[in-house]
């Protein structure tokens, strides 16, 4: 897929981006290589390659994670968070009606 002056122009005004032609020709050249550079990603065969949690997996093989345990770390403070809101009902804050 590539893209012509044409369709750099109306992206710009559709994104409300004031473009000369200069620089509507620059984008159009940064546009379509990124275009090219998918197709060429998107033509490389990937069958039987094992999805990688991490790139680093291929040099260093399977890497630990370094993730804390889901756990409750923090008690439930909603009361004394609410306590100085001037009305409240069911943990919710109540507040006065702005739109009709």
């Amino acid at each position: 897929m590539s893209l012509t002056l044409s369709d750099v122009k109306r992206i710009a005004k559709l994104a409300q981006l004031e473009m000369d032609e200069a620089s509507a020709e620059t984008a159009l050249g940064e546009l379509n290589g990124i275009f090219a550079l998918a197709e060429q990603m998107a033509a490389v065969d990937t069958t039987g390659v094992a999805p990688l949690s991490h790139p680093l997996d291929v040099v260093l093989g399977t890497l630990p994670l370094r993730l804390r345990e889901d756990v409750v770390t923090e008690s439930n403070a909603r009361e004394a968070y609410q306590a100085p809101a001037p009305k409240t009902q069911d943990g919710l804050y109540l507040v006065p009606q702005v739109i009709e």
